[in-house]
């Protein structure tokens, strides 16, 4: 557990913003069931894999693992105890079951987590789960703000963790191949990439219900503002309400705002400008330096479509479209531009624990492309044009923008120094 000085409500609020990156990463006693780097399982031994969040999302994951004798699950917790007990007669009857994830990460059997609560608790879990030895898989989107992501990818840089992004659209051949023809030059020069992304958060004003038996609500709420309970909240929409989500700006953005920051090239950096709807447009734009916009529009985009000098390209789940068809006629050759090939983002995950190579999605990819989805939302919030330096990660010029880059934490319970 990570231990920090104990210090009252106001001051906690107080000092938030630095709460993630300073205090989150503050010198640790390291949990029992650590791994030391020469501890790590040979490529021929099981990873013991736990389960922060089995509900929704983690219970769809969870798929990859049920019959898994590799990589076999051996601890599930969930705050819900009816998912929590689902999850777990899907697997072996030893399995453990936890309503606190400390609790999951003191186990000596756990060597890797799968991360799938909703976005106002990832960075706290991701973050332990670094301190404790553990890699992780963290669903999309990363964090819920810009100065939670780069802390989990200090943290895992610090304790050399394999930290994987649920960002999956990067291990699908045709994402990827639509990368490859735009960086290999095949569509000329890129001028406007337009993405389908729609939807922010909104503040959230339901009135009270009672709690459902079997829920940990004030678990749940963690480090949000503290709001009663709704069955509009819990278990599945969640995502609409500004404390926990950034809506679908940041749901589907962490999918295809990631897969135009491939084919920019953009993996370590991001735009410089970032424009709300105004003047005629009913979208975001985004401007990088190279002059490249990219269009967030609700209607008429299928996936993202990147469009150049040359021709155009259409790509979605299970769809590709090439304008002229020349464009993608003729097979990449040696001097083209061929990106990493992943087998599947839980294969290539599984496989990068053993290697200790870097995954397809790499917890700075993903922080960087939910940082473009969390600047969008700013624009949004605020009304106004964003200017970013993508190297220093700060808003320029704007402090009451600025201040969205975080978001302050509600204090743990008495006795205890975290959540």
């Amino acid at each position: 557990m990570i231990r920090t000085r104990r210090t009252t409500r106001r001051g906690f609020l107080e000092h938030s913003s630095r709460l993630v990156a300073a205090g989150l990463l503050a010198p640790a006693i390291v949990r029992s069931g650590a791994l030391k780097a020469e501890e790590r399982p040979a490529a021929n031994e099981r990873v013991g894999v736990g389960f922060i969040g089995v509900g929704g999302r983690g219970a769809s994951l969870l798929n990859h693992y049920a019959d898994n004798a590799e990589f076999p699950t051996v601890a599930v917790c969930d705050v819900d105890q009816g998912m929590r007990e689902k999850a777990a007669k899907r697997l072996a009857p030893q399995v453990g079951r936890h309503n606190d994830y400390r609790e999951l990460l003191d186990r000596k059997d756990v060597d890797a987590v799968v991360i799938a609560v909703p976005d106002h608790w990832h960075a706290i879990a991701a973050i332990q789960s670094c301190e404790a030895g553990k890699d992780v898989y963290c669903e999309k989107p990363l964090s819920l703000t810009v100065r939670q992501g780069r802390a989990m990818v200090d943290a895992a840089r610090r304790y050399g963790r394999v930290f994987q992004t649920g960002s999956q659209q990067r291990s699908s051949s045709n994402f990827r191949e639509a990368c490859e023809l735009v960086r290999s030059g095949r569509l000329g020069k890129i001028e406007t990439i337009r993405v389908s992304v729609w939807g922010s958060s909104r503040p959230c004003h339901l009135p009270a219900e009672p709690v459902p038996p079997g829920l940990d609500w004030n678990q749940w709420i963690g480090p949000a503002p503290w709001r009663p309970f709704h069955h509009e909240i819990h278990p599945f929409h969640w995502r609409k309400f500004r404390d926990f989500s950034g809506g679908q700006m940041t749901d589907w953005g962490a999918h295809h705002l990631d897969i135009a920051q491939w084919a920019l090239g953009m993996d370590a950096s991001g735009p410089v400008k970032i424009l709300p709807p105004g003047d005629g447009k009913e979208y975001i734009t985004y401007e990088y330096a190279s002059g490249v916009t990219v269009h967030c529009e609700s209607v008429g985009v299928n996936g993202v479509e990147f469009v150049g000098a040359d021709g155009r390209i259409t790509v979605n789940r299970g769809f590709f479209k090439a304008e002229p068809g020349e464009v993608a006629r003729e097979p990449l050759g040696a001097g083209d531009f061929q990106l990493y090939r992943s087998p599947g983002h839980t294969q290539d995950w599984q496989r990068c624990l053993s290697s200790r190579k870097k995954p397809i999605c790499d917890v700075e990819i993903g922080h960087r492309s939910a940082t473009v989805c969390h600047l969008g939302n700013i624009a949004l919030w605020t009304g106004r044009a964003l200017s970013w330096d993508p190297v220093k990660e700060k808003i320029v010029g704007d402090e009451q923008a600025s201040r969205w880059l975080d978001r302050p934490l509600r204090a743990p319970p008495p006795g205890r120094s975290s959540w």
